[in-house]
């Protein structure tokens, strides 16, 4: 819808899933879109040179999120919402609604 845009599907893709989750990793995101992790990690790097995303290690895992100071994050956030908004139905449960098991009833926390 937007690749031209962002210069490649990829590209939407990955800002699109950081717009809904707000964080993600890159093997994470080359599962939930069948692509190639060498194209979401290079896509991920040009976001991170580019000071719309920053990255923090979660153990031995490089999660990266939105850069705070990033200064048209909120124009940004913006126009991916109304992306988002007239994506179809069907992609979005597929690509950006996780489906989680509810908790088995008596089962010890």
């Amino acid at each position: 819808m937007s690749k031209e845009l962002f210069g490649s599907s990829t590209a939407e893709k990955v800002l699109l899933f950081m717009f809904v989750y707000e964080d993600g990793y890159a093997t994470e995101i080359a599962k939930t879109f069948s692509v190639s992790l060498n194209m979401i990690q290079k896509q991920l790097l040009k976001f991170e040179e580019g000071g719309i995303l920053v990255n923090r290690l979660r153990g031995k895992v490089k999660l990266f999120y939105w850069n705070p100071r990033y200064p048209f994050l909120t124009e940004l956030k913006s126009l991916l919402a109304k992306i988002y908004k007239y994506l179809p139905d069907n992609e979005k449960e597929k690509y950006y609604i996780k489906r989680t098991r509810p908790r088995r009833s008596g089962k010890p926390t």
